[in-house]
Parts: structure tokens; sequence; C-alpha cells
């Protein structure tokens, strides 16, 4: 039966496995598959990681990788996304999606034949997930009794990492602006897990209060694509929410600082902390490499 990972709940029962293999596939390259496996990739988004990662990840187990613009597809555009899924699940082994709406995933899920992987959406990016907890199991080595402080939008990233902390047990704060918050959906589903992890979760408008004895500082875009409209608005809001020296003072004193990129540097987190002794943020982006072959190996 296949399987698909459009959500971070997809990996509820062995995201810890997940981030196993991956590692396990970082330090051994020649583990691949036997046989050739070919995955598409569509797009609707512009992508520098991901699109590079998913094909890097392929190449080394052994696949090779297509990549498909939807400029260049009839993507629910005179033909549904239903048939096009039934179609190209008859050329391919695996499908990777970027989308504007989480539905057309979910649609495309439905009609594949094949796995299919979220890539980012509105609504979720859990492919990031992955590579942010290997990080931190890497430098930390655990992820419960931890602290997880989120600085700024209540996006697709921020809702994905309510999902991976609460699977996990890590405790997570999240501090955004009134009307930025997460998903409540997503919110609902984090805390219904963590009634069996027993992580905490919150979500406060102060910065400090987050990254108060935060071993996790992360930080994410004030302006998503898809929101370049109301740039001069979010940048006014999410301003107190910068992540700079003053703030991280707040942190344990071994803390580590993530974002999945790409960083606007002197917006949401200023060159002393991207590029400081506590980031990671590069291990962090070598680590898409690993943890999709991780995943796709896994679904494959």
């Amino acid at each position: 039966m296949k399987r698909d990972i459009l959500s971070v709940c997809d990996m509820k029962d062995d995201l810890e496995d997940i981030i196993g293999l991956s590692i396990k596939l970082k330090k051994d390259r020649t583990i691949k598959f036997s046989d050739k496996k070919i995955l598409g990739m569509i797009f609707e988004k512009p992508s520098t990681r991901t699109r590079i990662s998913l094909e890097a990840a392929m190449i080394q187990l052994n696949g090779e990788a297509i990549y498909l613009s939807s400029k260049d597809m009839h993507l629910g555009d005179g033909e549904t996304i239903g048939d096009t899924a039934k179609v190209m699940s008859r050329f391919l082994d695996i499908i990777s999606y970027r989308a504007y709406d989480h539905n057309m995933v979910i649609e495309l899920a439905k009609n594949s034949s094949v796995p299919v992987i979220n890539a980012l959406d509105n609504l979720e990016h859990p492919m990031q997930i992955v590579a942010d907890f290997m990080t931190i199991y890497e430098k930390k080595g655990k992820l419960s009794n931890l602290k997880m402080a989120y600085i700024g939008d209540g996006n697709n990233v921020a809702n994905s990492l309510l999902l991976g902390a609460s699977i996990t047990g890590m405790d997570i704060s999240i501090a955004c602006p009134e009307y930025h918050n997460p998903d409540k959906e997503i919110l609902r589903k984090a805390k219904e897990i963590s009634l069996k992890t027993g992580n905490n979760i919150e979500v406060v408008r102060d910065p400090r209060t987050a990254v108060d004895s935060a071993d996790i500082i992360y930080t994410d875009v004030w302006v998503s694509m898809g929101d370049e409209k109301e740039r001069e608005e979010r940048e006014k809001q999410f301003r107190p929410y910068q992540v700079n020296s003053e703030l991280a003072d707040y942190a344990n004193k071994n803390y580590i600082f993530l974002h999945c990129l790409p960083a606007h540097r002197g917006m949401e987190v200023t060159d002393d902390i991207i590029d400081g002794i506590h980031s990671v943020v590069f291990e962090e982006a070598e680590n898409r490499l690993y943890s999709e072959k991780g995943v796709i190996y896994k679904l494959l």
C-alpha cells in the first residue's frame, strides 16, 4: 500500500525512525536503490534548497529527478489535478509537490497510485521539519526534554514545527503578533498529540517569554511567498520579533539557532546571530539532502 507524506502528522508513528535513517544515509552513501527510481517534482513556487536537495537525493540513491514547472503543465487548467495525478503515476515512482494550496496537494495524492511528498504548501512544510529535528538531534543528542522558541510569523513552518515538537516530546513556545497565529486546527492537533508525549505548547506575544531558557531559537521570514502585498505592514508588525543578541541573551547559554532559509538579514535576524557560534543554519540546510533521502528511501 502506497504512503504519502502531506503533513508532519503522516510521520506521527515513525518520525524519529526516519530521522535515524536519514543520519544513517548521511554517514553511508553506498546505500542506494537496487534499481533506478524516478521522482517527478512539481513546483508552483520558486525553490533553491528544495529543488537542489531533492535532485541530489535521487542521484545519490541511484535515481533520477524530473523538474516540472506548473507553467509547463496543464495543472488544474484544462485538466483536473486528479487526471494529472493518474497519468503521472504511470510514468513515475514518486512525486513531490510544492504548491500554493494544501487542498491541491491532497487532491493529487488522492488520485496518485505512487507516493506523494508535500514539498511545501500554504499550510505545512513537513520535509523542512525532518531536516530541522535531524539537526537538533545531531547537536543535542536528543529531541525530548528540550525547549524550542519560534519567533515570528505563525506560517507553514511554524505549523509543522508545532506538530514535530509534539510528536517528539519537545516543548515549544511560539511568539507572534496578534492575527499571525499558527493555524487553529494544527494547534489543536499538536495539543492532542501532546497529551501522549507530555510536551508543553504555548503561543505568546512577547518574544522574551518564548526565548526564556530555550535550547533552540528558530525564526523564518516575515513575508512568505504569496504575502508580498502585505510587506510594508508586516515589516512594521514584526520588527519587535527580530532575533538579535539582546533577545538571544534570554536563551540557555548553549542554545542553537535555526532558520529554514532564505534569510532576510537585518529583518527577522541580525548578522551576528546567523553568522555566530550558535548558528547551525547551514548544517540544517545541508541536512535537507539527507532527510529527503531518508523520506524517499522509506517510502520506496
